[in-house]
């Protein structure tokens, strides 16, 4: 894992989620941990290939992804963690990553994501990697752990 990742990742989140109603966006810290990833109720993974390749697995609450999407669906309460709520997470992800790629294209570092994949509940996560960045945003109150596991992909 190279540390110059960060940075586009971070740059997506400045970028995407002003746009959507989210102010105060900060890094709150940044840590190795190993290829297994506790859920803290929802999780979200997106493969990566190309110039580099792996998974990012993005993990929230389930309190603040209700929160997130509220505020994606123009304040919208969000009782429960439906259908709806879960396709404007997913959704946010799709722009987060999507962005990041272009981030990294900047750099000519040429990639393509998956479709995101979002997993509801009590689980261990499977990173790619045996060591994962992990960068934990702060979006107001709500937290969101950015679980890095990317590659030099040698073709």
């Amino acid at each position: 894992m190279d540390v110059n990742h960060i940075n586009p990742i971070l740059e997506s989140f400045t970028n995407i989620l002003p746009q959507l109603g989210f102010s105060e966006i900060r890094r709150l810290n940044v840590g190795v941990k190993g290829r297994y990833i506790e859920s803290p109720g929802v999780v979200i993974i997106i493969g990566l290939i190309g110039d580099i390749k792996g998974n990012i697995i993005y993990a929230i609450s389930t309190e603040d992804a209700k929160k997130i999407a509220s505020t994606m669906m123009m304040g919208m309460p969000v009782e429960t963690f439906d259908e709806l709520s879960q396709s404007a997470i997913s959704e946010l992800i799709n722009m987060l990553t999507a962005n990041m790629a272009t981030n990294f294209s900047k750099d000519n570092i040429i990639i393509d994501i998956s479709t995101p994949t979002l997993i509801e509940g009590t689980f261990t996560a499977n990173a790619s990697a045996d060591k994962v960045l992990c960068i934990t945003m702060g979006v107001g109150d709500l937290i969101i752990d950015v679980n890095v596991s990317l590659e030099k992909n040698t073709f």
